[in-house]
């Protein structure tokens, strides 16, 4: 009897091993990978000759779930698409907008570095070599009329100099020349008082 025991323990294991077996086999069929599927149908396929026949209904179960699969993906692979789109048209729009910001820092600097006077567009670099140059030929100028000034100033100096000591010899001639006038008129008074 001890053996009837083993023996029947020993096929209900075998047995449900080999159902436990199936079932994960089956399971592999249903929610595997599609590598793990069609190794689920190579081995569950039995030969004949140099064939191997397969069970329809494992073709049928292989084929939905790859036809599933592949929607699946076409679905994946069109939403990537639209993605990829999207990210393109941004980065197009990103583009313009760069290209927009670099045109009007472009403007800006054009505009820093230039300004109207009188009406004339400038750059400030030439303005600015303009006036210095305006300025220096002023402090020529100014230098130059200040030492015309100095030198007329010092002649004048001179000239009013020349004339006090021209006046001056002038008065002492006048005065000589009046003494002179009145000695000769005493001269001539007393002379002519002398003969009368």
């Amino acid at each position: 009897m001890n053996k009837h025991i083993v023996f029947l323990a020993l096929t209900v294991t075998l047995l449900s091993g080999q159902l436990l077996a199936q079932e994960t086999n089956e399971n592999a069929l249903q929610s595997g990978t599609i590598d793990e599927q069609f190794d689920y149908i190579y081995g569950a396929s039995n030969n004949y000759q140099e064939y191997k026949v397969v069970r329809r209904s494992f073709l049928d179960r292989l084929k939905s779930n790859m036809l599933d699969s592949i929607q699946t993906m076409r679905g994946e692979v069109l939403e990537l698409k639209k993605d990829v789109q999207t990210r393109q048209d941004s980065i197009r729009s990103i583009q313009n907008l760069l290209a927009q910001t670099e045109s009007e820092k472009q403007e800006a600097i054009a505009a820093k570095d230039n300004f109207n006077f009188l009406g004339l567009g400038i750059q400030k670099g030439v303005y600015s070599t303009f006036m210095w140059v305006l300025v220096g030929a002023l402090a020529a100028a100014l230098a130059l009329f200040s030492f015309k000034y100095f030198r007329s100033f010092s002649k004048i100096k001179k000239a009013e100099k020349d004339l006090a000591e021209l006046q001056e010899e002038f008065e002492q001639h006048r005065k000589n020349t009046l003494e002179r006038e009145r000695k000769l008129k005493r001269e001539l008074i007393d002379a002519q008082m002398g003969k009368s």
